[in-house]
């Protein structure tokens, strides 16, 4: 029985502005007792063979994965080659499974963010493998979460617990043990077999602000690195 984690980000994402790296991240989920670990990365699959070496050495299989934006919405794909950050569509993926042994989550499909799921995933029902019940939420907030494991029971897919890493402190509150040897394709089929056990606890609302406020201003500094980027070339246009 493994600890594993299936969604997580390091400050190598394109999209957010995550404080630790990915040998943090590495050292953390080790030190934690975790057995596997997904980085899954804001529409880029991430080069995982620089951190292969420090993961073996503190016994954590690394999975590659990718938090993709599909048509507006965030799916995850797992285990899959690098060619899986350039799926562009739902249609795309029955035959990206197909070929690979990869893994489709749907990550945080009924929270009220506009990349989350939501009826989408009754459209694509059948191209998911595993929905998720993430870390953010508290004992007031566990609706987002439930109407996930309702959807899950109903379609008979399996739920996994994961924390959405954004911040270290996620780890260790919400995560998944699976019944696998320890390497990635045996992780993934037996995730899609629905031998996983969830483990999680709501977080207290003093932790939940916290979060969301450090998200809000992280989200506010790319904004201003943005603008401060665009604003030279967008002078040279109107000379041009």
């Amino acid at each position: 029985m493994l600890k594993v984690e299936l969604h997580t980000h390091t400050s190598d994402d394109p999209a957010d502005l995550v404080p630790h790296t990915t040998s943090e991240l590495i050292d953390r989920a080790a030190a934690l007792g975790y057995d596997a670990l997904a980085i899954t990365l804001h529409d880029r699959q991430l080069d995982l063979s620089p951190w292969r070496r420090q993961a073996e050495a503190r016994g954590l299989v690394l999975i590659p994965g990718v938090e993709r934006t599909i048509e507006r919405r965030h799916v995850l794909l797992l285990n899959f080659p690098p060619a899986a950050d350039r799926v562009d569509s739902f249609e795309a993926l029955p035959d990206l499974k197909a070929r690979f042994n990869g893994l489709v989550v749907a990550p945080h499909p009924f929270y009220p963010g506009r990349s989350c799921l939501g009826r989408d995933l009754d459209r694509h029902a059948g191209l998911f493998d595993a929905v998720e019940w993430t870390w953010c939420y508290t004992a007031g907030t566990r609706r987002f979460n439930e109407a996930a494991a309702r959807w899950a029971r109903a379609h008979g897919r399996p739920l996994v617990a994961d924390g959405d890493v954004h911040r270290l402190y996620q780890l260790g509150k919400t995560y998944t043990l699976v019944h696998a040897d320890r390497d990635a394709d045996s992780i993934c089929a037996a995730v899609r077999a629905g031998r996983v056990t969830p483990v999680t606890q709501p977080i207290n609302a003093l932790e939940a602000v916290s979060y969301l406020g450090s998200l809000g201003a992280a989200s506010t500094v790319m904004w201003a690195r943005a603008l401060a980027g665009a604003a030279p070339r967008a002078a040279g246009a109107e000379q041009g």
